[in-house]
């Protein structure tokens, strides 16, 4: 069968796997040789601590992807490129040095990778070299999806009906890559350097392996065949930090070592069959696809509020917001829970789903500050940081959003940890100094009696901080910031 191209390089980003690889798949349909490159972009690296787990995890995982490409191609010389420098003059520079035609990529929807791929399109068609990018990480892309009026969706519920309308009843099609795949090449000796160690391009080790993060697509497989196990009691587990609920598929879902459309078919599977949990697990994955429209279709929300009115509230500022923010970073505001929910994310770079909305609030809604901050620390920690899902939860909680919850709905974190974590389980776990009180003391220390207190070995504002607010006049304060978008 005549193919397109006789040689093609395939660029991979977010799709760190090889099974279900769009990208992969469309080379070795239309080119009768492929290349594969990663590149550590310093564009992107240079702006980062040199400790990121989010680069370990992806080196990790380009290990494995490296082994499984030579066990395909069936040939010791074969393997993935890995490149270090600006994915612009790098993929120009590869393309030439192979005698490419075509290059092909996951699609990326945010800003900057769209400037991105612009400029490298550019340099690529200089040369006369095709690039090609193909939908890889959700399930409908931009403007897939559209209202009655032609417009794309501003809330979530009619997007849901509309998306499982359009998914119809069939799987959705997988691309299996065969056993043995001669197509793929052996590198050129002058790239045939194995996966750089981190300290190569500048990086420390972090505490990855510590935690015991499953890596790459072989990790993630093993987290789904324990979450397919749970997937029916999802709707019920879901919201307690203390409970294995959650898949923990995040950051492979971030860097593509799972395919989104296996996921999509494994829950409508369990749907099948009547699973509330598998429905509510979908649902979730179905937001994903909606923040990410809403980013590729609004890109102004990377900086600003979805409904534009809420730009104009005004945030606390100065040396005391600084003081309260970093209380808050630090996990030094006096409440366990959203204190518990820091410390987890600064120790593991992870935070539970209903821990992400209570801490976000706080910031936003009990400390006045800009929800901006907020995103900004959570993009530098989280290790599934994703743009379009952190910026539609941070708009979320300060009610800015598309489909937020309304201004004046302002989460108790003492109620909060009560319903959610109510024997402290959590808390207990992340603030081992709290862990002499009562179930009923642990949510609210500042309430417990005094001999309680001191039984449990705690001075409030030596052992464990005093609350930075009090709660009853922060939401008051709230309301009258909220005045001005009033209708």
């Amino acid at each position: 069968m005549h193919k397109n191209y006789s040689m093609g390089l395939v660029w991979l980003r977010r799709d760190l796997r090889l099974h279900d690889n769009p990208a992969l798949a469309a080379a070795l349909a239309q080119c009768e040789k492929v290349h594969c490159v990663f590149i550590f972009d310093t564009d992107i690296l240079n702006a980062l601590p040199r400790q990121d787990r989010r680069v370990e995890f992806i080196r990790e995982s380009l290990v494995e992807v490296d082994a499984a490409l030579r066990q395909v191609a069936n040939q010791k010389t074969a393997g993935l490129i890995v490149r270090h420098g600006s994915s612009v003059t790098e993929i120009a520079a590869l393309a030439q040095a192979l005698k490419v035609q075509a290059v092909f990529a996951a699609k990326d929807y945010e800003p900057a990778a769209q400037q991105r791929d612009a400029a490298v399109h550019q340099a690529l068609q200089v040369q006369g070299i095709a690039f090609t990018q193909i939908k890889d990480h959700v399930i409908f892309e931009e403007r897939e999806l559209l209202t009655q009026t032609g417009k794309p969706y501003g809330v979530f519920t009619p997007y849901l009906r509309a998306w499982l309308a359009k998914l119809g009843s069939a799987p959705l099609p997988v691309h299996t890559l065969p056993a043995h795949c001669p197509q793929l090449m052996a590198r050129p000796a002058v790239y045939a350097k194995v996966v750089p160690a981190l300290e190569e391009f500048g990086f420390e080790e972090t505490n990855l392996k510590t935690l015991a993060i499953p890596i790459g697509s072989s990790g993630a497989a093993k987290l789904l065949e324990d979450f397919v196990e749970r997937m029916d009691r999802y709707d019920e587990t879901r919201n307690f930090p203390a409970v294995k609920g959650p898949s923990y598929l995040g950051v492979h879902l971030r860097f593509g070592t799972v395919s989104i459309r296996h996921l999509v078919n494994l829950a409508r599977q369990h749907v099948a069959k009547g699973s509330a949990g598998a429905q509510t697990w979908l649902a979730e994955l179905v937001w994903r696809d909606f923040y990410v429209q809403i980013l590729a279709n609004f890109p102004r929300v990377a900086t600003a509020a979805f409904k534009p009115e809420y730009d104009a509230i005004q945030w606390d500022e100065g040396p005391q917001a600084d003081e309260l923010f970093a209380a808050w970073c630090d996990g030094r505001t006096g409440y366990p829970l959203v204190d518990a929910a820091m410390a987890q994310l600064n120790q593991t770079g992870y935070m539970h789903n209903r821990l992400r909305m209570v801490a976000g609030s706080f910031l936003v809604k009990h400390l006045g500050l800009d929800w901006r901050r907020g995103e900004r620390y959570f993009a530098r920690h989280l290790n599934d940081f994703d743009l379009s899902a952190n910026n539609g939860g941070w708009q979320w909680v300060s009610s800015s959003g598309c489909d937020a919850q309304p201004y004046f709905r302002i989460f108790n974190p003492v109620t909060q940890s009560e319903k959610f974590d109510a024997q402290g389980k959590f808390i207990k776990r992340y603030l081992p100094a709290l862990k002499g009180l009562s179930d009923k003391s642990i949510h609210a220390p500042w309430l417990a009696k005094p001999l309680e207190l001191q039984a449990a070995g705690i001075t409030l504002g030596k052992d464990y901080p005093l609350p930075v607010v009090d709660h009853a006049k922060a939401r008051a304060r709230t309301l009258l910031r909220y005045g001005v978008v009033k209708k």
